[in-house]
């Protein structure tokens, strides 16, 4: 979903956002991403990206490419900060979830391989944008709803085919 803020980035493809929490090294797809009062990219819940990202506060025209190269203009003149890379894991379904769109490596997930947007099958960074939810509460709703209804209908069906074959079965005795 678009939102024309700057520092937000959604990654278009596979890969994670590497961010610090506590000192300890989560990993999340929100890129919502604001700047601290020393200019660094953070989290909402104030998690550091991590290579830690610093666009200085009197920063203007900030751009971020979708190999994720900053860029911005600091009293006239162009400058170009650090690079954010993307992390990825052989199996990212095995991440444990530890809430707040936080996720943590495990055995299962495999050791996380860090590199650059659109390299080694990385997603890119799309600025500007963060990604939306993958579930649309109403339509999943009416699938739920159309689901209960055919199981009824069915089990409808068998206990009626059951009752034949019983009073069938009772007229051969």
């Amino acid at each position: 979903m678009e939102t024309k803020i700057d520092t937000h980035m959604a990654i278009e493809g596979e890969g994670f956002f590497k961010v610090t929490q506590n000192g300890n090294i989560s990993y999340t797809r929100d890129g919502s991403f604001v700047r601290d009062d020393q200019g660094r990219l953070t989290t909402a819940d104030g998690y550091l990206l991590d290579p830690p990202v610093t666009i200085p506060p009197d920063a203007t025209n900030l751009s971020i490419s979708a190999g994720g190269v900053v860029s911005y203009q600091q009293n006239g003149i162009s400058a170009t900060g650090p690079t954010i890379q993307i992390s990825r894991f052989p199996n990212p379904a095995g991440l444990q979830n530890v809430g707040n769109n936080l996720y943590i490596e495990t055995p299962a997930s495999g050791a996380e391989v860090l590199g650059l947007p659109g390299v080694n099958g990385n997603g890119l960074i799309r600025q500007n944008y963060v990604e939306g939810s993958n579930v649309e509460v109403v339509s999943e709703l009416v699938s739920l709803i159309t689901a209960q209804r055919a199981y009824e209908i069915n089990s409808r069906a068998i206990r009626a085919g059951d009752e034949m074959l019983s009073s069938a079965s009772d007229l051969v005795r």
